[in-house]
């Protein structure tokens, strides 16, 4: 009942529901506290009320947040409690005191401090959202911008503002019981004095030399940065927060590009979830802003999603415009027809192009480039079974996407089946399950499905723990916590997350250039993380795997198979070489199924019911049982292309052709447009005499 309370309440906890009840019923016995009248009544009542809305807030509640929308926001529940005390004074018979007339005036005062203070801190954030937010440009010695403020000042403002009232109420109810009015009078001065005193402390952040130079002065020193830095090749990218993953699996491959790199973003919070990068990175908001910019060194553009604000740097004809994509699969969307606004579509093998060929969606043959998907390096190839170690067999399904296809996810119909036959498998396995990070987004009942899936591998985690026959070296779970903490600790240390205050997007801006010995320090401490996360737990335990942590391909590399579902996820598993089955929710069929989509190939086939999965288990335990082993490597070639030259030695070279032919395209214009000034010339010149 209480999980039904918490998921109909949207909060995240029992706790944070509890306080919500407990804010909510406070209001009412406010009143009837100021009604009968009780002072001590009302202080406990008001206690409560101050503590769970502090609480809830902390939390970032999401039924606080809507009660704004009923218009019963955090400052109309401040004034509804203000008012219920001067009710309360009226009823204790202080209508005509002194005190009376002293809370009235001052909650009057106070809340007249809001708006100046409101207005402030308002001036102070829009004038510090600069027009581009960077990472690893050196804009500071170009434009001026200033530290923030303080975190105190600004950080939660209204609710720290409005909080001030706490000694004029504490002061007020002191008086009120005790028949003085000297506790009244000096709780109100506290709470008028403390609210100038805020008001004040904004003003210097308004004026002068903290403020950040006006925006047009910062485009201009972002166009001087670009002409000094002459990027070649652009990674774009326009999405959402949960996009972000889309980006990030290609920043490694543009840190290794031999051309001048640089990643623009359209959306500031896909930069506040961008990973850690030493590539400059430039994001745009404003499409004029973007359009008015400085790229004409830029060559190349790589796209890494097919999205509206593209436009916004496709109708830029000097340089080529190159669609990488961030997967590849047999998915409608890997052969968008949108895909052939782009000079060329660049696929990871021979499957991409005969995809494309298939579809008939307008890319030509000779668009298309295959490059080899050079982010699948960090992916490790299958030497066979592991000995006498409990295979591992990650179940890894995509989301329901936008449409009710049955093909597009196998969790709604086949999950629970899928995970119910594994965790009961016979010889055991242990069972990782990472979903999609956008299941349940769109669709309530995949939503559902994903929990009923997790719940059972949690439960047989927890029947697994408590079964004898499973058994774990405690002192080395104990070092591997130890180290893990450890790793950790440093690494909160590096990104800056332990202590200090944070900055605005104007700190980072300033202050965002990365230190590359720290970068590598954090690509080494993230890599023993990895390896410390996996033997801080028993090798035999069941896990779900959601968040960034550990990344799908750690997962990969700790499997001895997977099941998933028709999605980039098959396809870069392929790369390891192992054991994997696709669902066919659809029900198409195993030889429709196979004709379909050609990652399933060389997959054991699973029906809704993943009967099947014995074949998948049994190629897992014994490598010689295993009948796909040859395709899957002849798939693999296919999918991904050859092993040499490696991959990421064939993007930079498709790079640095398709650069080549962005420079004799604009030399051609350059030669037209002379010969056409050459022709208007003469004729003017023509009968002139000779000088």
């Amino acid at each position: 009942m209480i999980s039904t309370a918490i998921r109909v309440a949207r909060v995240g906890s029992a706790a944070e529901l509890a306080a919500a009840a407990l804010m909510l019923l406070g209001y009412p016995c406010l009143m009837l506290a100021a009604l009968a009248p009780s002072v001590p009544a009302f202080a406990a009542a008001a206690a409560v009320t101050y503590l769970a809305d502090h609480y809830l807030h902390r939390r970032s509640s999401y039924l606080v947040n809507r009660l704004s929308k009923v218009r019963a926001g955090l400052s109309i529940r401040f004034l509804i409690r203000q008012l219920l005390l001067v009710l309360l004074l009226a009823r204790l018979s202080l209508s005509n005191d002194l005190l009376f007339y002293g809370a009235v005036g001052c909650f009057i005062a106070f809340y007249g401090l809001q708006a100046p203070h409101g207005a402030l801190v308002t001036l102070i954030r829009n004038r510090r959202r600069l027009p581009v937010a960077t990472r690893n440009v050196d804009l500071t010695s170009r434009i001026r911008v200033p530290a923030s403020p303080p975190r105190r000042l600004l950080h939660r403002s209204a609710e720290k503002m409005l909080h001030l009232d706490l000694a004029a109420v504490v002061g007020v109810l002191i008086s009120a019981a005790a028949d003085s009015a000297v506790a009244g009078f000096a709780g109100i001065a506290v709470t008028l004095v403390l609210g100038c005193a805020y008001v004040l402390a904004l003003l210097p952040y308004v004026r002068g030399r903290r403020v950040p130079t006006r925006p047009d002065a910062v485009l201009a020193g972002v166009d001087d940065w670009l002409r000094e830095y002459g990027p070649r090749t652009v990674l774009y990218f326009s999405g959402s927060k949960d996009s972000a993953y889309q980006v990030n699996m290609w920043l490694e491959t543009m840190e290794r590009l031999d051309t001048k790199p640089l990643i623009i973003l359209r959306e500031r919070v896909v930069l506040q979830n961008l990973a850690p990068t030493t590539v400059p990175v430039i994001c745009v908001p404003g499409g004029v802003h973007l359009m008015n910019m400085d790229l004409s060194t830029v060559r190349v553009t790589l796209y890494a999603a097919n999205v509206g604000k593209n436009i916004h740097m496709l109708r830029v004809p000097s340089m080529k415009h190159v669609f990488i994509g961030h997967g590849d699969s047999d998915k409608l969307a890997s052969v968008n027809p949108f895909s052939k606004v782009y000079d060329e579509v660049w696929t990871a093998g021979r499957a991409g192009r005969d995809r494309y060929a298939l579809a008939d969606v307008g890319v030509r043959d000779e668009d298309i480039v295959e490059v080899g998907r050079p982010q699948l390096a960090p992916i490790r190839t299958w030497q066979g079974g592991r000995g006498d170690h409990m295979p591992t067999v990650l179940y890894a399904p995509t989301w329901e996407g936008w449409d009710d296809n049955p093909g597009n996810t196998s969790i709604l119909l086949a999950g629970e089946n899928i995970v119910r036959r594994l965790v009961t498998a016979d010889p055991p396995v242990r069972v990782l399950y990472k979903p999609h990070p956008f299941i349940g987004t769109r669709s309530a009942e995949a939503k559902a499905a994903h929990r009923r899936i997790a719940a059972l591998v949690g439960e047989a985690a927890a029947q697994r723990a408590a079964d004898p026959a499973f058994t774990a070296d405690p002192a080395a779970l104990s070092a591997a916590q130890a180290e893990l903490a450890r790793i950790e600790a440093r690494l909160a240390e590096l990104s800056g997350s332990t202590g200090g205050a944070k900055g605005d997007e104007a700190d980072a801006t300033r202050e965002g250039m990365t230190d590359l010995a720290r970068h590598q320090e954090v690509a080494r401490l993230r890599a023993e993380r990895n390896d410390a996360h996996w033997r801080s737990f028993p090798s035999y335990e069941h896990r779900v795997v959601t968040g960034a942590e550990p990344r799908l391909y750690d997962c990969f590399n700790v499997s001895d198979a997977m099941v998933s579902d028709i999605s980039s996820v098959v396809s870069d598993f392929i790369a390891s070489g192992k054991p994997y089955a696709v669902t066919d929710s659809a029900e198409l069929g195993a030889e429709e199924f196979k004709r379909q989509n050609t990652a399933v190939r060389a997959a054991v086939i699973l029906t809704n019911s993943a009967a099947e999965l014995g074949g998948l288990l049994a190629a897992v335990r014994d490598p010689a049982a295993d009948p796909l082993a040859e395709d899957r490597k002849e798939l693999k070639r296919y999918l991904l292309g050859p092993d040499e030259p490696k991959a990421i030695d064939r993007f930079d070279t498709a790079v640095g052709e398709l650069a080549l032919k962005a420079r004799t395209r604009n030399l051609g214009q350059e030669s037209r447009a002379a010969a056409g000034a050459v022709e208007e010339v003469e004729p003017e010149d023509a009968g002139q005499p000779a000088v």
